[in-house]
C-alpha cells in the first residue's frame, strides 16, 4: 500500500490546501465506509485514490442533505445542493466547501467526471421524493435513475476506454448495482420501516401477504412469510451478483482484483442478509469480519503477484 502523500503526487497535486481538501475526503470515507476504504487502498492504483475517496465523500454528502425528513425539506435542501455544486464545477476555485473543491479538482483531471455527477444529481431527485416502491417497476425505475449514476461516479474512473468494452461494463455495473440495492435495502429493513418505508417493493410484499405495517411489527405470525420474503428478494441479488461475474475481466489488470473484491464482499453481504431471515425486522446485516478481511488479504496477495510478474 502506498502511502496518501506518494498518491496525491502521483496525481500531481502539489498545492497545499487542496492537498488538505482531499486528506478531508480520504478521512470521511475511512470514517463511514471503513471496508470500502481499505478495499481501495489495498487494491485500486494509487492515482486513484484521491478521486475515488473525493466520489464517495460527495456521494455521502448528498445523501446526507436528501435521506431524512419530509420530502418537500429534502427536495429543498437538494436543489440548494445542485445549485451550490453545479456552480463549484463551472468556477474552479469558488467552492466553499472542502468536498467540492477536492470535487472541481476531480473533474478537471477526469474529464468525464463532470457528466458522470450532473447525472447523478439529475437522478437525485428520485431519492429525495423516495417514499418506498409500489412495484418492481418503480424499483428498476429507481435503480437505473440514482443507483447507477451513484455508482458510475466512482466505476467511471476506470471503466475501460473502447466504446464498446465501456457498454458492456455499463451494463455490468447495472446488473451489480442491483443486486448491491436489493442488498441494500434487506439490511436496512429495520431502519426503513422505522420511517414507514421500505425498500421492498410493495406487490412483492403482496405477494406475501404482507404490508409495511406488518413489517412495523417485531413478533407474530407473519414472520414465516418475512422469511420467504426475505429469501425471494435474496435469490433475485444472487442472481445478478451470478450475472456480473464477467465484469472485472473488463477492465485493465490493474483495476481487476477491486472488482474481484467488490462483488466478493457483496457475496458475503447477502450470505449475511440470508442467515438473518425475519430477524432483520430488528437488526441490520453485517458481512462477516474475519471472512472480508480474509477476502482482501486473498485479494492483495494475488494483485501484488500480478504486480511482480508485469514488472
Amino acid at each position: 500500500m502506498s502511502s496518501w502523500s506518494a498518491a496525491l503526487d502521483r496525481c500531481g497535486i502539489s498545492d497545499p490546501s487542496l492537498r488538505a481538501d482531499y486528506g478531508r475526503q480520504r478521512a470521511l470515507a475511512r470514517r463511514f465506509a471503513p471496508a470500502e476504504y481499505l478495499t481501495v487502498r489495498l487494491l485500486l492504483p494509487a492515482p486513484l485514490h484521491p478521486s475515488v475517496f473525493t466520489a464517495v465523500a460527495f456521494m455521502h454528502e448528498t445523501d446526507e442533505r436528501i435521506d431524512s425528513g419530509e420530502p418537500s425539506a429534502r427536495q429543498a435542501a437538494l436543489r440548494s445542493w445542485d445549485q451550490e455544486v453545479t456552480a463549484a464545477l463551472g468556477h474552479q476555485g469558488s467552492a466553499r466547501k472542502p468536498v467540492l473543491r477536492a470535487l472541481a479538482d476531480t473533474a478537471r483531471r477526469h474529464p468525464g467526471m463532470t457528466a458522470r455527477v450532473r447525472a447523478f444529481l439529475d437522478g437525485a431527485p428520485v431519492e429525495a421524493a423516495w417514499t418506498g416502491f409500489d412495484t418492481e417497476d418503480d424499483f428498476q425505475a429507481y435503480v437505473d435513475g440514482y443507483s447507477l449514476p451513484a455508482l458510475m461516479l466512482t466505476a467511471s474512473l476506470f471503466a475501460p476506454s473502447s466504446p464498446e468494452a465501456a457498454s458492456r461494463f455499463t451494463a455490468g455495473c447495472r446488473t451489480l448495482i442491483e443486486a448491491m440495492q436489493r442488498i441494500d435495502f434487506l439490511a436496512d429493513l429495520s431502519e426503513d420501516v422505522a420511517q414507514v418505508r421500505v425498500g421492498v417493493p410493495r406487490d412483492a410484499l403482496a405477494r406475501h401477504g404482507l404490508t409495511v405495517k406488518d413489517l412495523a411489527r417485531g413478533a407474530g405470525e407473519h414472520l414465516p412469510s418475512v422469511e420467504r420474503l426475505v429469501a425471494g428478494q435474496a435469490r433475485l441479488a444472487g442472481a445478478g451478483l451470478d450475472g456480473c461475474g464477467d465484469l472485472p475481466d473488463l477492465v485493465e489488470p490493474g483495476h481487476r482484483p477491486f472488482l474481484d473484491a467488490l462483488i466478493g464482499v457483496q457475496r458475503l453481504r447477502l450470505r449475511a442478509v440470508e442467515r438473518r431471515g425475519a430477524a432483520l425486522l430488528a437488526h441490520g446485516a453485517r458481512p462477516d469480519v474475519l471472512a472480508a478481511l480474509r477476502l482482501l488479504a486473498r485479494a492483495h496477495r494475488g494483485a501484488r503477484g500480478r504486480r511482480r510478474t508485469a514488472n
